[in-house]
């Protein structure tokens, strides 16, 4: 069976990372306080705002845990084929 490499982000990239969700979060939220609407207005698009963001944490959550399924199934699979082999070979 082959070794799994486990891969780590590094701190710069995850506060790159934070950086920028902070900065386009605010940045949203700035040019909502300051567009020249109604109140009502602007609690729509405060709304949309946050259940994008929301929605866009849950997705990445889903794709994270399919992928992570995937590896799974294909670490099983594999050593269930290896096993089959190695006891094919003592044969």
């Amino acid at each position: 069976m082959e070794n799994n490499v486990i891969t780590k982000n590094t701190g710069a990239f995850r506060m790159q990372v934070w950086a920028s969700f902070i900065l386009s979060f605010g940045l949203m939220l700035i040019g909502i306080y300051h567009v020249p609407v109604d109140l009502w207005i602007k609690g729509y698009l405060m709304m949309g705002t946050i259940f994008l963001v929301a929605s866009c944490f849950t997705l990445a959550k889903t794709i994270r845990d399919d992928h992570e399924t995937q590896k799974l199934i294909n670490r099983i699979t594999g050593a269930k084929t290896e096993k089959i082999l190695k006891e094919y070979e003592s044969v």
